[in-house]
């Protein structure tokens, strides 16, 4: 596939199924795509609040009028398969088909009735996952920090669940193209993605283009057992580092 990057690969890369050439390869493409960048965030976060999740071991077929449920089921199924089979490719297209699914699909067909567009929808799906954030980044537990190497700044908000801890991120002073991604560390030192984006040309904070980069998304490390944040950028350096 690293030959043939497509907008699809998009959801697998957001799953962390693609394998390490075509994930580099996609990173490269996500830089310079801004459909794939503002993509990204809506299904990275999604990806990380349905990471632990598995269908039980027998499921009845959904019903013929079912669909959201049918394909949330199906790409459940996928996530599987890709796990025991080593994300081979197949698992791959089948997981990126469900995700897209999932994220517009089921909100299509609960507002068709309204005569609402995919554009329409799309759109109301991003302001949503920005509206998750903001809500988070005002509420939840938050930690801020700047870094003096890099000039980052950024907020770290933190909400305690039964299955994790609920993330938010506020980061501004940080110029493009990137691709970056925030990892929460536990005591342990165990690593754990919790969502990922592109950082345009015109950067996030900067002169020109003001406004903070905003994302959500969760981990399965418990609150209690994060030590910190940090937010990591494709050519290697840690742009921000935020203790909890």
């Amino acid at each position: 596939m690293t030959a043939g990057i497509r907008h699809t690969d998009v959801a697998a890369y957001a799953l962390d199924l693609l394998e390490e050439p075509d994930r580099h390869a996609f990173e490269a493409h996500l830089a310079s795509c801004a459909a794939c960048a503002e993509e990204l965030p809506d299904l990275t976060g999604l990806a990380a609040l349905l990471s632990d999740v598995e269908p039980p071991a027998e499921l009845e077929p959904p019903a013929e009028n079912d669909e959201p449920d049918g394909v949330l089921v199906d790409m459940l199924r996928h996530r599987r398969t890709a796990r025991r089979h080593h994300r081979r490719r197949t698992a791959v297209l089948g997981a990126a088909a469900a995700v897209t699914l999932v994220v517009a699909g089921a909100t299509v067909g609960a507002a068709a009735g309204r005569g609402a567009t995919v554009d329409h929808v799309h759109q109301q799906i991003a302001h949503d996952h920005q509206n998750l954030a903001a809500d988070l980044l005002r509420s939840g537990e938050t930690r801020s920090a700047t870094d003096p190497r890099t000039g980052a700044v950024g907020t770290i908000a933190m909400e305690s669940k039964g299955w994790g801890t609920n993330v938010a991120l506020d980061l501004g002073n940080v110029h493009g193209p990137l691709t970056c991604r925030l990892v929460a560390v536990a005591r342990t030192g165990r690593r754990h993605v919790v969502t990922e984006w592109a950082v345009p040309p015109e950067g996030y904070g900067v002169p020109g283009s003001p406004a903070h980069l905003k994302v959500h998304g969760g981990t399965a490390i418990t609150r209690a057992d994060l030590v910190r944040f940090e937010v990591e950028a494709n050519d290697g350096r840690t742009l921000l580092r935020l203790p909890v």
